[in-house]
């Protein structure tokens, strides 16, 4: 069976990690593996992009926000062409 955490529950080991728990401690006291806590960790930290620090979760649902933006985008081109046709 998988353990599904909330949000607020992963964000939270995250930061006792960066206060500097160990990941194998921190996997004994609440449960999580120590490989989820990890990559929770890598989730959540800040990457640098154009001088704005925004997390990996963030820049990944803004580059999937991007793509269908940008289907949208080409779509509606292809319908102006269409309509001044007519």
């Amino acid at each position: 069976m998988v353990t599904r955490y909330e949000e607020d529950f992963k964000k939270s080991i995250v930061e006792m990690v960066k206060a500097g728990r160990r990941t194998n401690e921190l996997a004994k006291e609440y449960g999580p593996s120590a490989d989820s806590i990890r990559n929770w960790v890598k989730k959540y930290a800040p990457v640098n992009v154009n001088g704005e620090l925004v997390s990996a979760d963030e820049l990944k649902k803004l580059r999937k926000e991007l793509a269908i933006l940008k289907e949208e985008n080409e779509i509606l081109k292809r319908a102006s062409v269409l309509l001044a046709k007519h």
